[in-house]
């Protein structure tokens, strides 16, 4: 069976643009940062073992999937014949997907996330972010204060002041999602963060965590949305701000999550 056939047997489409979630004139960063999110969800280190061989068999065809995608020639015909050279070195060698997986996307630790909050917020690139996150989600602050990286909700005042001058600037329309936003959505949001807040708080400390593992453990230690939010957290920094593997591995990058 071809790669196109076991991408609609296994994710329900053919399109390899669609397996990764991304669109067909995607960025090379664009594509690698579909992989990593997609590649989170199925890799076999997370799952359990009843769940291990699916998960294997979904990884190594999610990992042929990116190298199509990575390779400018196989890209190319791809794009143009919406065929796939099953013949090539790209798809015929014999590679430790796991292993190749880990020289893309280096594992972070929470002083990485910690660094890079620091020279994030208050940056021309968190600028860029939040009034590109307001303009996808149409003012939806639920879903703004959700997407930014690094954002807790005290720092929602902030979070709308800028939105506002962006607006007053005529950089982004206004919407009334946000511009007439209730009191009632508003507080109820901050609800959510304050009970959250105060979950992975008593979760900390009833396992006693400390350190660079206490991020993942306590989402571990919650249900499995919780798991699902703190892989697409690491997904979103790692795609985005991890630095290239010394052995080889091409650009990576790294993308947080919230508690």
């Amino acid at each position: 069976m071809g790669l196109l056939e076991l991408c609609e047997e296994v994710f329900g489409t053919a399109d390899l643009y669609r397996v990764l979630g991304v669109r067909r004139e995607a960025s090379d960063g664009e594509v690698r940062r579909g992989y990593h999110k997609v590649s989170l969800q199925v890799h076999p280190d997370r799952v359990g073992e009843d769940d291990k061989e699916d998960a294997t068999r979904r990884f190594q065809i999610l990992g042929k999937v990116y190298s199509v995608l990575s390779d400018k020639e196989q890209r190319a015909v791809y794009d143009e014949q919406g065929t796939v050279d099953e013949d090539s070195d790209v798809l015929s060698q014999d590679r430790d997907w796991e292993a190749y997986w880990r020289l893309l996307f280096k594992k972070i630790s929470l002083e990485d996330i910690q660094a890079f909050e620091k020279t994030y917020k208050g940056s021309e690139e968190e600028l860029a972010d939040i009034k590109q996150a307001y303009v996808d989600f149409k003012g939806d602050m639920d879903q703004i204060m959700e997407s930014v990286l690094c954002v807790q909700f005290t720092e929602e005042p902030r979070i709308r002041k800028i939105i506002q001058q962006a607006i007053d600037a005529g950089e982004v329309p206004s919407y009334n999602a946000f511009v007439k936003e209730s009191k009632q959505k508003m507080n109820a949001r901050k609800r959510r963060a304050e009970e959250e807040a105060k979950e992975a708080e008593m979760s900390r400390k009833e396992l006693g965590l400390d350190g660079e593992n206490n991020l993942k453990a306590i989402i571990q230690s919650r249900q499995k949305d919780r798991q699902k939010e703190m892989d697409n957290f690491l997904a979103q920094m790692e795609a985005k701000y991890c630095k290239p593997s010394k052995r080889g591995g091409k650009k990576t990058a790294l993308k947080k999550e919230k508690k």
